[in-house]
């Protein structure tokens, strides 16, 4: 949300000024009135200083989806857009959405359309929800469009939510092992390697081994939790560089079991986009440019990208599909057949239906496989160390005796 420089005098004439949030000019001026400013002047700040910070500022997709379906309802009931607007602003208790819809009426109210006053609020209105708002205003069917947003925000939340529980899982059985693993090292391992030292006995290969890395452990804990600080941040860093994104994803992608995972959650995603975007009669380059701005995968948004110039060109979306690994033959013909019947939405949602489904099954597959993976790395991990202490004190104990 923006900031005004405003100009003014007070009820009792003394001139006034000061600097304010407001999601318009007009929207400023209101809020400055009810406070009985008469406003002389309203200037909106621009540079780094007045840009609205809006980390931690997202809608959550189950709020999203809440308000596509009131909405849909309120204007399926004949009631008028702006109307809509007011009724969900007043209701609201949230500050953020209660602005942004306070935003959103008095654009309305002032003569601008519906999907460009949501595309001032990006902060909470993706842009593929704002160009199928577009076309429906078009088309006059925005109360179907609303309903078809929300049912694909819905299915988007729960696919993500899916692929955050299978992956979540593993993480957390990984981190955990490799804490073990590591308190063992750095506190348990020195504790027998003074009484080692002390009996000045040979030890074996894997004793010293151990003895080795518990030694780093103890010695330079604190830089290796450096070096993994280091590199969450790199990597969440990462996607700020499509060339550095490009190869995270490739690498991602080629990562055993996960790598399948996400690739069939990402044409899924494809598949339900492009099938929303035709629905609502969205033109197939312009819908092309909006599935490559939201793929969520950059391996698939290159190719994405090479369809959309394909199509440029008057040849087949399919063609840069085909030369490419990432689509199985099975969605490439079925983009085909979708091309030469004029059906490609119809496609393109079996293609979304068939992914999703495979998601849910990998997902399972992937938990039911991951866990017995890592526990029975612990369980080598844990007995390297285990032996490598027992098998010298054996000798110790032999030599006392």
């Amino acid at each position: 949300m923006p900031f005004y420089q405003y100009y003014g005098r007070d009820r009792t004439g003394t001139p006034v000024q000061g600097k304010m949030k407001a999601g318009t000019k007009e929207a400023a001026k209101e809020k400055l009135e009810k406070k009985h400013v008469h406003v002389k002047e309203v200037i909106q700040l621009e540079g780094w200083l007045y840009q609205d910070i809006t980390l931690f500022k997202r809608a959550r997709p189950k709020e999203l989806v809440l308000f596509l379906r009131q909405m849909a309802t309120l204007l399926d009931a004949g009631i008028t857009l702006v109307d809509s607007v007011r009724l969900l602003k007043n209701q609201q208790k949230k500050r953020l959405w209660k602005e942004a819809l306070a935003a959103l009426e008095a654009d309305i109210r002032n003569g601008g359309a519906f999907s460009e006053a949501a595309e001032k609020q990006r902060h909470l209105f993706p842009a593929l929800m704002t160009n199928m708002i577009r076309a429906g205003e078009a088309g006059g069917n925005l109360d179907t469009v609303m309903e078809r947003l929300a049912t694909y925000y819905e299915k988007q939340y729960v696919l993500r939510q899916k692929i955050i529980s299978a992956l979540a899982y593993p993480i957390i059985l990984t981190t955990a092992a490799f804490a073990v693993v590591f308190f063992l090292l750095a506190v348990v391992v020195p504790a027998f390697a003074d009484m080692f030292s002390g009996f000045g006995a040979e030890l074996p290969a894997i004793t010293q081994f151990v003895l080795t890395a518990g030694g780093i452990a103890s010695s330079w804990w604190w830089l290796l939790l450096l070096a993994a600080a280091a590199l969450a941040v790199l990597i969440s860093m990462s996607g700020r560089n499509p060339q550095v994104r490009y190869y995270r994803d490739y690498a991602l992608l080629k990562v055993p079991f996960i790598g399948g995972v996400l690739r069939k959650a990402a044409l899924a995603r494809m598949g339900r986009t492009w099938s929303s975007l035709f629905a609502s009669s969205v033109p197939v380059l312009h819908a092309a440019s909006i599935v490559e701005r939201v793929a969520g995968n950059e391996v698939l948004a290159r190719v994405i990208r090479d369809a959309r110039h394909s199509l440029e060109r008057g040849e087949s979306v399919a063609g840069p599909m085909e030369a490419h690994w990432f689509f199985p033959p099975l969605v490439t013909q079925m983009v085909r057949v979708g091309e030469q019947t004029g059906a490609l939405d119809k496609m393109f949602d079996r293609i979304a239906q068939f992914y999703e489904q495979e998601v849910d099954e990998s997902t399972e597959r992937l938990k039911s496989l991951m866990e017995p993976v890592l526990i029975a790395f612990l369980a080598v991990a844990v007995g390297i160390i285990v032996a490598s202490i027992a098998v010298p004190m054996f000798d110790i104990f032999e030599t006392i005796q």
